[in-house]
């Protein structure tokens, strides 16, 4: 899953806050991978370690970070069966305001909705990592 370009940012990434979400969240027992990438744009992908989810569930996170703040958080679970994924972004759009929510299980464009996010990194990550504790919570309550 590479993050779309929909609506993509007209500012270039900024890789020294990429990289400083990547140094917080190395080494942290909820990831099992946190990895710099580059195909086609740069982006931090962060994989979740596997036994916090009940059952075979792959799940992680894409970031990708403009030097203008603006952002796209790509948050998605794959089970043989099923994807479920979710995205917090902020960048131009013809289907929102700036700043908006793709809400689960498809992240679609359809029902994106509006929203209003934190201007530092650092909150937007916290957001969407409370969000998934929730969703991790969720589905063990689930079994």
């Amino acid at each position: 899953m590479v993050p779309t370009d929909d609506g993509a940012s007209p500012a270039p990434l900024d890789r020294a806050v990429l990289e400083r979400i990547q140094s917080r969240f190395a080494g942290r027992r909820l990831f099992g991978a946190v990895d710099l990438v580059e195909e086609g744009k740069l982006y931090l992908r962060v994989e979740l370690a596997g036994d916090y989810y009940p059952g075979d569930v792959s799940a992680r996170f894409e970031i990708r970070w403009y030097r203008n703040d603006d952002f796209t958080v790509h948050y998605q679970e794959e089970r043989q069966e099923s994807v479920w994924k979710c995205r917090w972004d902020r960048h131009p759009s013809s289907h929102n305001v700036r700043d908006h929510f793709h809400p689960p299980p498809d992240a679609s464009r359809a029902n994106a909705e509006d929203a209003q996010w934190p201007q530092d990194h650092r909150d937007v990550c916290r957001l969407a990592l409370d969000y998934v504790e929730e969703r991790i919570e969720t589905l063990w309550e689930r079994q």
